[in-house]
């Protein structure tokens, strides 16, 4: 795979760089609620800019539905990268169309535009290879080199990710050499004692990179929704928690060979349970009891891991050598609940383990509970391609890069 340094070395002064990087930012009534991912991307920008080059960024956010949508504009985040970078960023409101062409062609050697969201383009996310080529064709005309850095999207196989780069000279930027570096330490290049810690909604989401892991991991905590289902298939009462009993038979596989593969496979001992979900937009109290594990009453929800479960799993990564987080812990989004995620947080600061936070809404937890970036090893900017990749899945975008 090239690196930009080797493009660099090239020269780009005076050409046109088009760098797919990941801008997909969440957003509240068009505002940035976490800039994690420009910034990111912001010394790859940055340092073509320096150099010379003519920098066009572009990116997706969210869903659309392959036509435009101005609740999935990438205006917002075209100020906030000429914020961070300290120069204005030209906007064109378009993919491929004339606002595009004229506001790349007005760019000037060490200037930035970003261009509106790929999404708003059919041909971006298309099944149908003919579409997505011809997409990637006239995307390819608004530059002369291809700089791929948006890690996010690289187990996606769109035409700005997948296409692009077979028709321009190309190369991955810093972002992506660094995600790529530190996954190599989670799969090829493992400290052990490694403890893997998963989370979040669904525990089919988590399948896959659970299969894989119960043949290298030393220990898998599991909280989140997808702990209820792990309960649930040891004879527990889930009460009303979230629950995906399709799974059941398949958590009772997963249970049984990590006890056959000495995998410890630890999940909580106590929950907060609730009869309400909590109220997310006024953060009003919420009304909870801390249950064990084996005891959630009938009319109620677990919602987050209880006090015992967050002194256990301290102490199982408090000795580790190599952690990987991915999925909150809770329903973090409320401060009664997010004890769990918060603890988890915690002992990866505390612990002198490489630790790796697995991107998604693991990352935007650390920045939301205030913790310091720079105490964790390595914060990923892509949760589903951390996990395929982990999976030891082909991701298409890192492909493109090494074609």
């Amino acid at each position: 795979m090239k690196t930009i340094d080797e493009l660099l070395a090239e020269g780009v002064k005076g050409k046109r760089v088009f760098v797919r990087a990941d801008l997909n930012v969440p957003l509240a009534e068009g505002t940035i609620t976490d800039d994690g991912r420009i910034r990111a991307v912001l010394p790859t920008i940055a340092k073509l800019a320096e150099s010379g080059a003519r920098v066009v960024v572009a990116s997706h956010l969210g869903r659309p539905k392959g036509a435009p949508d101005p609740a999935f504009s990438l205006a917002p985040a075209a100020a906030r990268l000429g914020e961070l970078l300290g120069a204005e960023v030209a906007f064109a409101t378009d993919t491929v169309g004339s606002s595009a062409k004229e506001t790349v062609g007005a760019l000037t050697d060490g200037r930035v535009a970003v261009i509106e969201n790929l999404r708003f383009n059919a041909g971006e996310t298309s099944k149908d290879d003919a579409e997505r080529g011809a997409f990637a064709e006239q995307l390819a005309e608004l530059a002369d080199l291809y700089v791929g850095d948006g890690f996010g999207a690289v187990h996606r196989k769109h035409a700005s990710v997948f296409d692009l780069p077979g028709r321009l000279p190309h190369a991955a930027g810093y972002l992506i050499a660094t995600e790529v570096g530190v996954l190599k330490k989670l799969t090829d290049e493992v400290k052990r004692p490694y403890v893997v810690v998963l989370g979040g909604a669904k525990v089919s989401d988590k399948l896959a990179v659970i299969d894989e892991l119960l043949g290298k991991a030393d220990r898998l905590l599991i909280g989140g929704g997808m702990a209820y289902t792990f309960l649930y298939a040891k004879g527990y009462e889930v009460g009303i928690s979230l629950l995906q009993k399709d799974q059941v038979d398949v958590v009772k596989e997963y249970m049984a060979r990590a006890e056959a593969n000495g995998v410890e496979l630890v999940l909580p001992v106590d929950i907060l349970a609730s009869a309400e979900f909590p109220d997310l937009k006024t953060k009003a109290p919420a009304d909870f009891t801390v249950v064990d594990a084996d005891g959630i009453p009938a009319d109620k929800e677990g919602l987050d891991i209880g006090p015992k479960t967050r002194e256990l799993y301290a102490s199982k990564i408090a000795d580790a050598e190599t952690v990987f987080w991915n999925g909150p812990l809770g329903v973090f989004e409320h401060p009664d609940y997010a004890g769990g995620t918060r603890a988890i947080a915690q002992a990866l600061v505390d612990s002198d383990a490489f630790t790796v936070v697995g991107g998604g809404d693991s990352a935007a937890a650390v920045r939301t509970l205030g913790f310091d970036e720079n105490a964790f090893g390595h914060i990923s900017t892509g949760g589903g391609a951390s996990l395929e990749y982990l999976e030891g899945k082909t991701l298409p975008g890192l492909a493109a890069l090494e074609g």
